[in-house]
């Protein structure tokens, strides 16, 4: 019997705006598509900000969530989607969450938004980066990096579309099979441009 889309969303939330599991978890249950979410933050806006408010899930705090889960049969998901995470410990956590999901599933699909910064400034600490180059992104099936996460996980410098290609191509060689750079903003009239790849 073919599977239901079932998603596990892992990603922050905010009391003011629209990032995360705000802005996700609605529009796919909009789709008909059932959502488990967890906040990875509970914060008053984005970090963004001059400044925020609130609290972060730790590792061992989502692992006992995932655990309460697995003590009931509610693993038998589809699709695990992840977003802002504020600490290795959590990070980690999330890849054995991909495993147990994947050990139930094989063919589980990974979506994963890298959100550490923007416009040349890392948000989250810089401990994150080479563990998302080295233990997340060769794992995800879906990688969404905007033009600055695309730079730090390659090293590439984009500055045309040649150098979004090259990226890319570097990220699929790391085990990626669909890379889509969300947002390049290096064209001379101030468009912003959308790249998708797909390995071959």
């Amino acid at each position: 019997r073919e599977r239901s889309t079932r998603v596990l969303s892992i990603q922050s939330s905010v009391v003011s705006g629209y990032v995360g599991n705000k802005s996700a978890v609605f529009p796919l249950q909009t789709l008909g598509i059932e959502v488990d979410f967890i906040n990875s933050v509970q914060f008053s806006n984005h970090t963004g900000y001059p400044s925020w408010t609130g609290e972060a899930l730790d590792g061992p705090q989502l692992q006992e969530l995932v655990k309460g889960m697995q003590d009931n049969n509610l693993i038998n998901h589809t699709h695990l989607l992840t977003g802002y995470m504020r600490s290795p410990s959590i990070l980690r956590a999330v890849m054995d969450t991909l495993r147990l999901l994947r050990s139930k599933n094989p063919s589980c699909v990974y979506v994963c938004d890298p959100v550490m910064g923007d416009n040349g400034k890392l948000y989250v600490p810089e401990e994150l980066l080479p563990i998302y180059r080295e233990e997340v992104v060769p794992l995800a099936s879906v990688l969404t990096p905007n033009q600055f996460e695309a730079e730090a996980l390659t090293g590439v410098k984009i500055a045309s579309d040649a150098d979004a290609v090259a990226a890319m191509q570097r990220l699929h060689a790391m085990g990626v099979k669909i890379v889509v750079i969300t947002s390049c903003d290096y064209a001379d009239n101030g468009t912003i441009t959308l790249l998708a790849s797909r390995a071959a």
